[in-house]
């Protein structure tokens, strides 16, 4: 009998001891782990309201994945991100892949950080672009992304990166919590290194498809559309609405943004256009910032 009453007064020790144990904190939402030019972030709450109907029970396609804003806004379970930009996506693949070996790769990156030691990774990351990949390049192209000038990718016709150091005091280089909620969504996607005709083979009647190709530029000193070589022209522009209507012919529900200009209207008169407004520099002076309007084109 003694012995029990020992043994009851343990077990409830246990189960006492294990109640008052602090629950782990949850997860952090995913969200972008790369800084992108023309990113969506702070565009999302003007344009999540926008989607379809239903969108829930869709597939998420995204053919210019860039920061993928949208789809880490979304955490949608089923997902087919694209984009022409190989580094870029083999990064995604090595943070979804492999994330622990990412993380212990930008862990002394992050460590020390100056302006000898930026141009001394982006040598390195260079001359390893043929054939190398994994955490280790991950690596590299992230610390890069976090301490270039602007967030911009931009590589020379020998396809090696060339953008300069940013001027940053502190950058955060390595954000464990982010990469690990990052890998955790990117584990319901599949991902493809794929031009924007690739929808024509691979987007299904019924996926959502939101489109951020490169921007038309407002004037002929606003362009930046060489994240890739190659860039993105106007022939682009009606190549990709043309893939557009063909995704609207085979039930797809689609929308896309572009900036407010009569070239993206007249190409997309035939469809519903909203306008929302961005934050920009509106002209080379930084104080010339201020609100712009972009295009929403939409097929439903």
């Amino acid at each position: 009998m003694v012995c029990d009453s020992v043994a009851h007064m343990a077990t409830h020790r246990g189960a006492a001891a294990a109640a008052v144990q602090p629950l782990a904190p949850p997860r952090r939402d995913p969200a972008p782990i790369l800084k992108w030019v023309g990113g969506k972030g702070r565009l999302l709450s003007q344009l999540l309201p926008l989607l379809p109907p239903g969108v829930e029970h869709m597939r998420h396609v995204e053919p210019f994945m860039g920061g993928a804003a949208m789809f880490f806004a979304r955490r949608p379970e089923r997902a087919l991100l694209c984009d022409v930009n190989e580094a870029l996506v083999a990064t995604y693949e090595a943070v979804r892949d492999h994330v622990d070996e990412v993380i212990a790769a930008l862990r002394p990156l992050s460590l020390r950080h100056d302006k000898e030691r930026y141009y001394e990774v982006r040598e390195a990351y260079n001359e390893g672009r043929d054939g190398v990949h994994g955490p280790a390049r991950a690596a590299q192209f992230i610390y890069l992304n976090k301490t270039c000038f602007n967030g911009l990718h931009r590589v020379n016709r020998r396809g090696e990166f060339n953008v300069p150091a940013g001027r940053y005091k502190s950058p955060r280089i390595l954000d464990e919590e982010g990469l690990r909620a990052a890998s955790d969504q990117l584990a319901y996607a599949d991902l493809m290194v794929e031009p924007f005709e690739g929808l024509l083979r691979n987007a299904r009647p019924g996926d959502f498809v939101y489109l951020d190709p490169p921007y038309e530029p407002v004037s002929r000193t606003a362009s930046f559309t060489s994240y890739a070589q190659g860039g993105f022209s106007q022939d682009d522009q009606t190549r990709l609405r043309d893939v557009f209507d063909e995704l609207t012919m085979r039930g797809c529900r689609c929308m896309l943004s572009n900036s407010d200009v009569p070239f993206i209207r007249e190409l997309y008169g035939e469809h519903r256009i909203d306008t929302v407004m961005a934050a920009r520099a509106v002209n080379c002076d930084a104080r010339g910032r201020g609100k712009v309007s972009e295009v929403v084109v939409r097929n439903y």
